[in-house]
C-alpha cells in the first residue's frame, strides 16, 4: 500500500509518500532479498521505499566492498577505535541499548519521527524480524570490571550483502566517529563473509545528515530501476 502524502522530514518544502509491503510467511527471506535488490528497506516486518511525485532525492545506496579502499581519514577512524570489541548477538533488545538509543536521538534527531519511541517500541524495532538479523554491540573494555557499551547496530544478512538497518551510539563518544567506524567495520565484516555489498539505506545528497554515505566508494545507487555507480 501507499502512505498518504505528508511533509518530507529530509528536504524542506517537499512532500513524502512511501510504498509499503508486508513481510510475512515462509517466503519472507526470499521477498526481502528480491526487494532489497529493487531499493527497498526493511523496518520490522515491513519493506518500504520512497514513492514521491516529482522527486527522486532518496536513493538506496550500497558499497562495493571488494573494491573499497580506505581513505586516510577512514584509517584514522579505525585506529581511534582499535580498543573496541564487537560482540554479535541475536536481535534482542536490552536496557543498555535503549539508554544509548534515547541519548543518541536526543543528540542527533531530537524532533525526528523516532524521538518519542518508548522501550516497548524500541524492543519491537529490534526484535520483530523474520529474516536473518543480528545485533552488533561495540564495547569499550578497560578491564574485566570496567566495560561500557558505546554503540549498537541492527544488521540483516541478505543474499548478496549485509544491510545496516539502524545504528546508534553514545553521543559522549562523538569524537571517536562511531557512526563512521561502524560502517567501516561492517565493510570489513561483509568481506569476511564473502559477500559483495554493504547496504547503507537511503542517500540524500541535499541532506547533510544523509549525504555522508557517498564517502564510502565505490558505491552504487538504485535509480530508474537499476543500480548505477556514483
Amino acid at each position: 500500500y501507499v502512505t498518504a502524502p505528508q511533509k518530507c522530514p529530509y528536504i524542506k518544502g517537499k512532500i513524502e509518500r512511501k510504498l509499503f509491503t508486508a513481510l510475512y510467511g515462509r517466503n519472507s527471506v526470499k521477498i526481502n532479498d528480491e526487494l532489497s535488490l529493487q531499493g527497498f528497506r526493511r523496518s520490522q516486518k515491513v519493506l518500504y521505499r520512497p514513492l514521491c511525485s516529482n522527486c527522486s532525492a532518496c536513493l538506496s545506496i550500497r558499497v562495493k566492498v571488494n573494491e573499497f579502499n580506505h581513505s586516510k581519514s577512514q584509517i584514522r577512524v579505525i585506529n581511534k577505535n582499535k580498543k573496541l570489541e564487537r560482540i554479535e548477538k541475536k536481535p534482542e533488545a536490552t536496557d543498555e541499548q535503549y539508554e544509548i538509543f534515547k541519548k543518541y536521538l536526543n543528540h542527533r534527531h531530537l524532533n525526528g519521527g523516532m524521538s518519542d519511541m518508548d522501550a516497548i517500541e524500541f524492543s519491537s524495532m529490534i526484535e520483530e524480524t523474520n529474516v536473518d538479523s543480528q545485533i552488533f554491540e561495540y564495547w569499550e573494555f578497560k578491564n574485566e570490571n570496567n566495560k561500557k557499551l558505546v554503540a549498537v547496530c541492527l544488521t540483516d544478512t541478505n543474499q548478496d550483502g549485509l544491510s545496516m538497518v539502524y545504528s546508534f551510539y553514545d553521543p559522549k563518544y562523538h569524537s571517536q566517529s562511531l557512526g563512521r567506524y561502524m560502517i567501516l567495520d561492517h565493510i570489513n565484516l561483509t568481506k569476511i563473509r564473502n559477500l559483495d555489498y554493504l547496504y547503507l539505506g537511503y542517500w540524500i545528497r541535499e541532506n547533510s545528515k544523509m549525504g555522508y554515505k557517498s564517502s564510502y566508494i565505490p558505491a552504487e545507487v538504485y535509480y530508474k530501476n537499476e543500480w548505477k555507480e556514483i
